[in-house]
């Protein structure tokens, strides 16, 4: 038994160990939920996989930023992968550099999934996440391996004076050689008996265990884990978003990794929340692919019915989703109108019956698409 601090102290690092008996069932139930999903992909037509690829990428953008306690703009990335993807989504919005960075880092460990990752291409990635060489107002090491230079890398919380290591990576000298053999497992093309869903999760692990870069080690450990997933795959499509449910665990996502990384080399806990987590990521996937099928069949029904771009600007925005009830100083913020004007837009609506009038009335009158 390894009583070292670390995982990677152990003298078996980095030989993985697992329960593939306790895997067997968690593997089964994920790749029949990839199943279901993709028969029913393959029942619509291009363009709604299109739309769905986008709201799945869009998710995991947004998401494997918000992980890391970052916000992007969802028009701004939407309109980003839109852009890179060829799809018209009407008007598109401002992109700002960071946004293109992160959707470089994605779209390509996805769309470019059968293509060596080599350290070049890595260097890249990172360099397309710090556009200025700078994460916040710390400057950092951009493109290349981290040197160690202000001391050990570690993962800590809290306030200064008071704050807890979570983890430490190996010291920087190790970094290359460490990296080496990372990235030579992921692109050996020898056939392997281990299953595709579990080098994913060991990819993902054996990254963000290394910690090769100053910043965005979570991240980047996350696109590892797409473009493997990808692999699995066999798409450059994606469908649904890992990353997208991490977020909604991120609490068990840092303590399983902590338990993992200061435990010996059976990483099986580790493999069963991964799998259970990718699990209700095609779950989840399941029901934006319903929210995609709705929004074709919502605007078929109304194809006829002449609109401004004001109202399909806004419909838009409430078939993909909306936070809170709409109210005319919501439309006026989204479609940058005055109050009167969206009052007249919501008007016009209503009497086609495009819209309805949520029961309270008064200051607090809000609006609800119709039922198609």
């Amino acid at each position: 038994m390894f009583s070292g601090e670390y995982i990677w102290k152990s003298p078996h690092w980095p030989q993985w160990q697992f329960d593939s008996d306790a895997l067997a069932a968690p593997l089964a139930q994920v790749s029949q939920a990839q199943g279901m999903l993709l028969g029913r992909l393959a029942d619509v037509g291009m363009g709604l996989r299109d739309q769905a690829s986008l709201a799945a990428l869009t998710q995991d953008v947004l998401k494997t930023s918000e992980i890391e306690g970052e916000s992007l703009n969802v028009a701004s990335v939407r309109s980003s992968i839109a852009r890179r993807l060829g799809l018209d989504i009407g008007a598109l919005a401002p992109v700002d550099r960071h946004v293109e960075g992160v959707v470089e880092m994605v779209l390509d460990a996805t769309a470019n999934h059968q293509q060596a990752v080599t350290e070049q291409r890595i260097y890249g990635w990172h360099a397309a996440l710090f556009p200025t060489g700078y994460s916040g107002m710390s400057k950092i090491a951009v493109g290349t391996w981290r040197d160690d230079a202000a001391g050990p890398m570690q993962v800590v919380s809290g306030p200064i004076g008071r704050q807890k290591v979570h983890y430490e990576a190996p010291p920087a000298p190790q970094v290359p050689a460490e990296m080496a053999k990372l990235l030579a497992w992921i692109n050996d093309p020898a056939p392997s008996t281990l299953p595709a869903l579990l080098k994913s999760g060991l990819g993902h692990l054996w990254f963000v265990t290394i910690h090769p870069f100053d910043d965005g080690n979570g991240r980047m450990a996350r696109a590892i884990g797409d473009l493997l997933l990808a692999r699995a795959d066999g798409s450059a499509q994606r469908f649904y978003s890992l990353s997208a449910q991490i977020q909604r665990e991120r609490k068990a996502y840092y303590e399983v990794l902590e338990r993992t990384q200061k435990g010996g080399m059976d990483v099986t806990p580790w493999l069963l929340w991964f799998l259970q987590t990718l699990h209700q990521a095609v779950l989840q996937a399941n029901e934006g692919l319903e929210v995609v099928l709705y929004k074709a069949q919502f605007w078929r029904h109304w194809a006829m019915t002449p609109m401004n771009e004001r109202h399909i600007k806004v419909l838009n925005r409430l078939l993909d989703g909306f936070d809170g009830k709409l109210t005319t100083g919501k439309w006026a913020a989204i479609a940058k109108c005055s109050s009167d004007t969206a009052l007249r837009d919501i008007n016009e609506l209503l009497a086609l019956g495009v819209l309805d009038k949520e029961a309270a009335g008064g200051r607090s009158t809000s609006y609800l698409l119709s039922a198609v």
